[in-house]
């Protein structure tokens, strides 16, 4: 099940269990925590905090909700940021750790976590960020379980500045604010690894929407320019009467092409297992755009690649689409964690991949 980035009060999240940002002492603290303590019945709790005793920094220990939606309040104590070179990202690591494999353990289907440590312990946001999105995606790629980080704004999650401003340049080359080059009443779709156009009872070839640097050798997104026909006139019917693979066959190849099971396949995906189920039992089913790209990201497929699979289903990168060239960015550099595009794609306000 995926791993979604929310802007939520924690308290008011509706899952299984949700983890407080304890101190050691497990007593009522403020931020989160207090927060916590107060909606779940700050009495009740701490005195379940006190039987317990004790939190190391890096465990996790469990209490039930109280007053809370959720069943369970795992509490976990986050390291203090002493400029990373006393063990921080370690237990900060084992506290996301410890606190997913107490929620397994106690049959939680779902979770939500605050930002641990990137509030008055003083761990930088970016860097907390980073280790949260490494320890869950990596628990997910073993375990079934709903994982949610809650923010308030969308200011509280924040890129390394070296990869924003890599993005924000990126953008700034490849974003094209309007479509100059289409027309309103063109109508464009894929068929058989071919774009066409249908206008006039007429189909041009469309030129493919990437240039290539000539001193890097990278490749980037770049307007759709017309092209006329090369075959002269042909009818819809005859366009459409040649369609290749269905967006699910061309997956399910690619999947054992690839040599991954269908289980490694949508939890690298960020992919719910019954979503999957219903494309493998479904010929003709047709995906969201998000989810066809977060199977593209999921079999790590090249520019050319990655455009095919979008075109099985529809679907085509175009430099008109900011969410586009961000997804562009990040298949040019290599880079196939769905859960470091996500927050590169909640940074600049964009919709999500897979979830």
């Amino acid at each position: 099940m995926p791993f979604e980035i929310v802007r939520n009060d924690i308290t008011k999240m509706k899952v299984d269990a949700i983890v407080n940002a304890a101190n050691t002492g497990l007593q009522k603290g403020g931020g989160v925590c207090g927060a916590i303590f107060a909606a779940a019945g700050a009495e009740w709790l701490q005195s379940e905090c006190d039987r317990i005793g004790t939190c190391g920094s890096g465990e996790a220990v469990l209490t039930s909700g109280g007053n809370l939606p959720a069943r369970f309040i795992i509490h976990t104590a986050g390291p203090v940021w002493h400029g990373g070179n006393t063990d921080e990202e370690r237990l900060l690591r084992s506290c996301y750790a410890n606190s997913l494999a107490l929620a397994a353990a106690h049959g939680c289907e779902s979770i939500a976590f605050p930002l641990i440590s990137s509030g008055i312990y003083g761990y930088p946001k970016d860097l907390a960020l980073a280790v949260a999105v490494s320890a869950i995606g990596e628990f997910l790629l073993e375990h079934e379980m709903r994982v949610y980080l809650t923010v308030y704004d969308k200011a509280s999650v924040v890129l390394s500045e070296k990869l924003f401003s890599a993005i924000a340049q990126f953008i700034d080359d490849n974003y094209i604010e309007e479509h100059k080059h289409f027309e309103r009443n063109r109508i464009v779709f894929e068929s058989d690894f071919q774009q066409y156009e249908v206008h006039d009872e007429t189909i041009s070839e469309v030129v493919e929407p990437v240039r290539t640097h000539e001193k890097t050798g990278k490749r980037s997104l770049q307007p759709v320019v017309m092209a006329p026909a090369k075959t002269g006139k042909r009818s819809l019917e005859d366009a459409v009467g040649q369609l290749g693979e269905s967006f699910s066959q061309r997956l399910l190849r690619l999947i054992d092409e690839k040599g991954l099971t269908d289980v490694e396949t949508y939890r690298r995906a960020n992919i719910d297992r019954k979503l999957f189920s219903k494309i493998r039992g479904g010929k003709e089913y047709n995906p969201s755009k998000a989810t066809a790209i977060a199977f593209a990201i999921a079999l790590k497929l090249n520019f050319d690649d990655t455009r095919d699979l979008l075109g099985t289903a529809g679907y085509s990168l175009s430099s008109g689409s900011k969410f586009d060239v961000i997804i562009a960015y990040f298949i040019e550099e290599g880079v196939y964690s769905i859960h470091e595009i996500n927050e590169a794609l909640f940074a600049f306000h964009q919709p999500l991949l897979g979830a």
